[in-house]
């Protein structure tokens, strides 16, 4: 893909989610994580509905007349954006990949934060940490974060998401908004969570395809393994196969659910065909 072919990516996936950003999710977003807690912001002299507990008794010793203390939320905070660039991300039956719908909602709450005034990091992984950059300010770089998610080719096709949260830990010492976007085809990584989120506010973000859900019957097709690269034969026609796929997929949903729920993180899933707007909104809406 050449500078030019990028940069129209760039500034696609920018108008699409920037508008998403100001209108719908920046309320939300700003009302559903809080600030560090109130700071002193100025002294300003005692208005009639005032409280009196906030009377600064030494400024209205000082000129015989009542003054206040105001103070505003410390509103600055950091959100990391862990996302998953394994090979099983590359798959989509319904005209857009994973990797495409979590780049959309990254760039999304990317530009929520930013609105608010918030730094924004990016960490990506497969069974490695592929890419980090660290938190900042502004549009451009929120810019450069979604043309990495647009351009980056991993070095890994494999996932392992525990060592990204080790990773996480070791970089991110004060707390910070946590977004990791994957479909979560990987295990091994509760007791790391459990650590992480008792530092940090994690919410996991499952991205899906409906065909990982149900197997059709289409008769006997050649599948690879996205991650593996292993090439198999399935008869598709197979009750019993199809049942077997269906319950390891539950097994798998279960096992996100369970490991976000005992850790005391946040957890939503989102399917490709679905509108991740919703399913995000809504899930702001009952932190709030």
């Amino acid at each position: 893909m050449d500078t030019k072919e990028i940069l129209k990516k760039v500034r696609k996936i920018e108008i699409k989610t920037r508008r998403l950003s100001d209108h719908v999710f920046g309320g939300e977003y700003h009302s559903t994580f809080k600030g560090r807690g109130m700071t002193f912001s100025e002294v300003r002299q005692y208005q009639f509905g005032d409280d009196v507990r906030s009377i600064d008794w030494n400024v209205t010793a000082r000129y015989n007349e009542p003054f206040v203390k105001v103070f505003e939320e410390e509103r600055e905070l950091t959100m990391m954006l862990m996302v998953d660039v394994s090979g099983s991300e590359f798959f989509g039956s319904t005209g857009q990949f994973k990797r495409e719908v979590i780049t959309e909602i990254a760039a999304t709450l990317a530009f929520s934060a930013l609105q608010n005034n918030d730094k924004i990091g990016l960490l990506l992984f497969s069974d490695a940490v592929e890419l980090y950059i660290p938190p900042k300010k502004g549009r451009f770089h929120v810019l450069r974060i979604i043309r990495e998610l647009i351009e980056f080719t991993p070095g890994s096709t494999r996932t392992d998401l525990d060592q990204a949260l080790k990773f996480l830990l070791g970089v991110i010492k004060k707390k910070a908004i946590v977004f990791v976007l994957s479909d979560f085809i990987t295990s091994g990584y509760e007791h790391t969570l459990k650590i992480a989120a008792s530092k940090h506010d994690i919410t996991g973000v499952r991205v899906y395809d409906r065909r990982e859900a149900q197997l059709p019957n289409i008769g006997v097709v050649h599948m690879k393994d996205g991650e593996t690269g292993e090439l198999m034969l399935v008869d598709t026609t197979s009750k019993r196969i199809r049942k077997m796929y269906e319950a390891d997929y539950r097994e798998r949903v279960e096992g996100f659910n369970d490991a976000f729920k005992k850790s005391g993180a946040g957890a939503l899933s989102t399917r490709v065909d679905e509108s991740y707007v919703r399913n995000l909104l809504g899930y702001f809406k009952r932190r709030a």
